[in-house]
């Protein structure tokens, strides 16, 4: 009886080596479903560890995990290079397509505005999209006009038919940030000046 159970444990034991055999084997040569680049893989979950150039990418399908080595993290991920493993970590926010760390956005997807590494709807206030992007750029606050100037023409007041005058609004509040969007702050407009200068003053041509 000792005989057949040693017998019997015996033929487990080698069967478990060479399946273990078999499975390092596949795994070394690349031979298993998804384990290209792999250090490591497993049959039912794919990579565990990468050549040290390569990001491993794990995600889930319900209560699964899988494993993948990449070259180049998807969208939505950003590769963090370790000291045993490179990896791709997930960006925080959904509606951001690639970022530089976890809560900095660098690009959001479509419909949404990057502003500050982060993903807007619409642009928050006193900022403004660019002109063929989808990023948000601070506005400067600008000050009232001032009075329109008197109307001169190469620097006479009389004497002409037409000339311009201009008027001026400073940027109020705090300095505005370097690149900021600020709206005009001078405007020119046509104006009539008088034909004739009064009391016969003399002005150069």
């Amino acid at each position: 009886m000792l005989w057949i159970i040693f017998m019997l444990q015996l033929f487990i034991s080698s069967m478990e080596m060479l399946t273990q055999n078999r499975w390092k084997k596949q795994a070394s040569t690349g031979l298993l479903e998804n384990c290209t680049g792999c250090v490591l893989c497993s049959e039912d979950n794919g990579c565990i560890t990468c050549h040290h150039r390569l990001f491993l990418l794990i995600w889930r399908d319900g209560i699964r995990q899988y494993g993948m080595c990449v070259h180049t993290c998807p969208s939505g991920y950003f590769g963090v290079r370790g000291l045993e493993v490179n990896r791709c970590t997930k960006c925080r926010s959904p509606s951001c397509e690639s970022c530089f760390s976890r809560d900095f956005c660098m690009k959001c997807k479509e419909k949404f505005y990057l502003h500050k590494g982060q993903c807007f709807r619409q642009c928050p206030p006193t900022t403004t999209a660019l002109p063929g992007t989808r990023e948000c750029q601070e506005m400067c606050e600008s000050g009232p006009w001032s009075e329109w100037s008197a109307c001169t023409h190469e620097g006479r007041t009389c004497g002409c038919k037409w000339g311009v005058e201009t008027r001026v609004r400073e940027v109020s509040g705090a300095a505005r940030e370097e690149g900021a969007a600020c709206p005009a702050l001078q405007e020119t407009r046509r104006c009539r000046m008088r034909k004739h200068c009064p009391g016969g003053e003399h002005h150069p041509p």
